[in-house]
Order: structure tokens, then sequence, then C-alpha cells
């Protein structure tokens, strides 16, 4: 134990010396560029695929029917795309570039809120954390919020403290962007709002925000400042809003109301490890009472969106705790504040086994970031078995077509030739969707095909069979099964067309 207390000190001695913000950026970044590319890209990654490689028209057409809610972010990923490629690599690598900021803006964040040591302990945990990992090696709108979140809010803190409307614009413009990538992340609003009124009743002393009282008029201004500042985001962000709420029914119908025991869940969805996920939260109780006054804005930052999202969730299907990544930060700072007040060399210890908690969880969705984790579904496998197999003039069938699996956009993505997509009649870029159309009368459109690839979701020893409908009797009725490859998640079927057709 010496040697790690002598170890763990000379560390911190070293860390202290640097920028506040600059360990946990590069510890941040080191953790997520590890096994970037280790998982295939999941469904929902596909459909960010599907997306970002389609022209501004059409991703307008694709928010027009389905996908408003993540438009914005589909359009920033289209420019991205266009420079960089869509390798598996280069479309989580915008995710890793916004859990790194977010990791160093929220040492700065916790400098200012609590002091040094403080801000330090919080963005090392955050860095360690599965979530961290998860939502750092995805290509989807979380990451980018997480780091909108914390910006907005370190913003607000300096406008708060330091008022102009310099500071103040860059509040709305961050706060605007916040709004555009992840609507829900709006909620944060609410522990905003909170601690500017309670700012301008008490004195920003009394909000946790400041050290030094202003007049009272100066108080005045910067509530009307703060309402003026949010302005832009019900202008930009609100048609968004209501036209997202048309979709719901298409883009949430696979989920279910909000019941007290999500709530339980929580810790454990977010921080993608249900150990850490129970350790952090404890962790940061003892940081809040630490904090007394303090506490306010992380505290309602955790707690306002969570109770927020929960009240909707159990009137409308909404309750979904990726949504509410953004808030990991400010449970990290309160516990970043809870590490503050023990000796430097236990609170790295402590980081230290955080990380060392969520080995395996870090270690797992390497591997897939489908859930469960034993559950993958390998695309690339697939593909691979169709592209070693494939001649000229072969076709393809996916069952089921229109699914959350996006069997069609996985083979694709894998694939740089896939077999003719018999069965379509208008593809999703063109129907503005992420489905395509396929043909009312399988029969007729399979007629003169001689070898047809299936792709069938979930493991099965008699694919045929799995099909139904329609597409399942034409099928049965013209081909007969070949070869069978089982993946996992998927099943790979040869069939050519029956000797007596």
């Amino acid at each position: 134990m010496g040697g790690l207390s002598e170890s763990t000190g000379t560390a911190w001695e070293h860390l202290r010396r640097l920028p506040v913000w600059l360990p946990p950026a590069l510890l941040t970044l080191a953790v997520t560029l590890t096994g970037l590319g280790s998982a295939q890209l999941w469904r929902d990654e596909l459909a960010t695929w599907s997306a970002a490689t389609r022209s501004p028209g059409d991703l307008a057409r694709l928010a027009g029917t389905i996908d408003a809610a993540t438009g914005p972010y589909y359009l920033l990923m289209h420019g991205w795309t266009t420079v960089f490629g869509d390798s598996t690599i280069a479309l989580r690598a915008p995710a890793v570039l916004a859990m790194t900021v977010a990791a160093g803006l929220l040492a700065v964040l916790g400098a200012r809120l609590v002091d040094r040591r403080g801000g330090l302990f919080a963005g090392l945990l955050f860095a360690v954390l599965p979530g961290t990992s998860r939502y750092g090696q995805e290509a989807r709108p979380y990451a980018l919020a997480t780091m909108l979140a914390v910006l907005a809010t370190l913003l607000l803190v300096t406008a708060l403290r330091r008022p102009s409307w310099a500071r103040w614009a860059g509040y709305a413009a961050a706060v605007v962007a916040l709004g555009l990538i992840h609507l829900i992340a709006l909620t944060l609003l609410a522990a905003h709002a909170l601690v500017v009124l309670l700012a301008w009743w008490r004195g920003p002393a009394e909000a946790g925000v400041a050290t030094r009282e202003h007049p009272s008029a100066e108080r005045d201004r910067r509530v009307w400042r703060w309402v003026v500042a949010v302005v832009p985001v019900a202008l930009l962000a609100g048609p968004l809003l209501l036209k997202a709420r048309t979709q719901q029914s298409r883009q949430l119908n696979w989920v279910n109301l909000a019941r007290l025991d999500d709530l339980t869940a929580l810790p454990g969805g977010v921080a993608q490890s249900s150990v850490v996920g129970g350790l952090l939260v404890g962790v940061a109780a003892l940081g809040a009472a630490r904090l007394g006054r303090r506490a306010l804005l992380p505290v309602s930052a955790v707690l306002l969106p969570v109770l927020l999202l929960f009240a909707a969730g159990t009137v409308v299907p909404l309750w979904v705790p990726r949504y509410l990544v953004f808030v990991a930060p400010f449970a990290c700072l309160l516990a970043g504040a809870a590490l503050a007040a023990v000796a430097a060399p236990a609170a790295l210890v402590v980081v230290v086994l955080v990380g060392l908690l969520g080995l395996p969880d870090q270690a797992a969705l390497r591997r897939t970031h489908e859930w469960p984790r034993s559950a993958p579904v390998d695309y690339a496998g697939a593909a691979r078995v169709i592209g070693d197999g494939q001649r000229p003039g072969d076709a393809v069938v996916y069952s089921p077509r229109h699914s959350w699996l996006f069997l069609d956009l996985g083979i694709e993505y894998h694939l740089g030739d896939p077999p003719r997509d018999v069965l379509v009649t208008e593809d999703e870029v063109r129907r503005g969707d992420l489905w395509a159309a396929e043909c009312p009368r399988p029969a007729q459109c399979l007629a003169g095909t001689s070898r047809v690839w299936l792709v069938v979701a979930g493991r099965h020893a008699e694919p045929l069979a799995a099909v139904p409908g329609a597409k399942g009797d034409a099928l049965r009725a013209q081909f007969t099964v070949t070869q069978v490859w089982p993946r996992p998640g998927l099943t790979v079927a040869l069939l050519t067309s029956r000797p007596d057709r």
C-alpha cells in the first residue's frame, strides 16, 4: 500500500501542474479511441449512415417523413462524411471529439463551481465511465448533446458571474445548438431557469454560481437577458419539436410508457454499468451534501431533466435512458466535489477503482452496441457470405423489411456491390424514409430470377419457413434452399429456383 500511495502521490503532483481541462480531455480521448472500430455499426448507426450519405434535399424529405428530431444531426454528419468518408471510424469520430471536449469543459465547470481539484476529479471520473465510451463511440447525437449541455451550463455560469451581452449571446448559441442536436436535452433549461431565478431572488451567491453580490438592477437585467437568450431556442427548435411530435408514433413505436422501476435502472443505463452507475450516485450524493447551496446547479441539472422526461414518459412513450446521457457530467461534477474533500492519492485510487469496475462493460461494448451484449447482429459476416458466393444476376430478399434491424442497410454498408434488391419498387431515399417499399405481388417480381440470397432476422434452421405472408408464399413456391449460413442475430440462405419452374 505504501508503494501505491507513493505512486498516486507522484501522479497527483504531475496532474496539478497541468491545465485543469487537459488530463480529463486526454484520458477521454485515449479511452474512446481504444477499440473505436471494433464493434460493428449497430442499427441506429446504420440509420445515421443512410441519412448522412443522402443529399440535403433528400435529408429534408426524410425529416418531413420520420426523423425530424435527428435531422440537424444528420445534416451535420452529411457534411462530415463528405469530407472524411463513411468508414466506421470516420462516422464515430465526431462523437469521440465531442466527448473529449465535454470532459475538458466539465473540468473547467467544476473548477468554477467547486474548486480545481473538484473539477479535475469530475473530468477524470467522466472519462472512465463505460457510458462515456459507449456514446463516445457511436455515430449518434448523444455525445454532441453532452458536450453542448456542459458548454451551455459553463457559459451560463460565466454570464451570471460577469454579465455582458456577448456572454449571453454565446450562451444563446450553445442552447440553440443543444436543442437542434437533441430536443430532449432542452429539459436542462429547467435547471438553468431555476438557477437564474434564484440568483435574481436571493443573489448569485445564494444560487451557488458566484462569490460576490450584484446590485438589484443588475439582477433584473440578468433575468431578462436569460429570457432573451432562450427566445431563439423557441423560434428554431419549436417547429422541429412540433414536427417531431407528429412523427412519434412511427419513431418511437418500440418504447413503452415509463414505470417507477425505470428510475432505479437509470444510473446503470446512463453509465452503461449497474455497478459503476450505483457507485457514481452514491459518491455524487456525498458531493451534494458537501457543496450545500453550490450543489443547486449540478443537482438540478441531473434531477430536473430526469423527472421531466419521466413525467412525460408516463403519458407518452418517451422514456429511453440514453436520451439522458447528457446529465452524466453533472453527476460526475458532484462526485468530483466529494473526492476533492479527501486526500488526492485516495481520490485518484477511487477514480482507478471506478475504471476497473467498468472494465467488463468497456470490453463488452467494444464487441457490440446491441443490447443485450450477448445478442450481436453480424451484418459484416452476412455480407461476407453473400460477397464470397455472389454471381452476376443474383438477387437478395430481406425479411422482415420494415424493422428497426435495418437488414438491408447492414448488408449494403458492408457490401459495396450487393445483389439486386429484387422486391424493391421504391428505395428509401426516393421515399424519404428509412425503409424501401416492396412489390405488392412478390411472385411476379421474383419471376425470372434463378438465385436469391435470403437474409432473415434471427437464427433459423429453415429460413424459408420464417418468412411470413405473400413474400414467404412466393419464395417457397418458386425456390428451394441450397445452403444456410447462421450468423449472430441473423441467417443467410442461398435459394435456387425449383427445377419444375
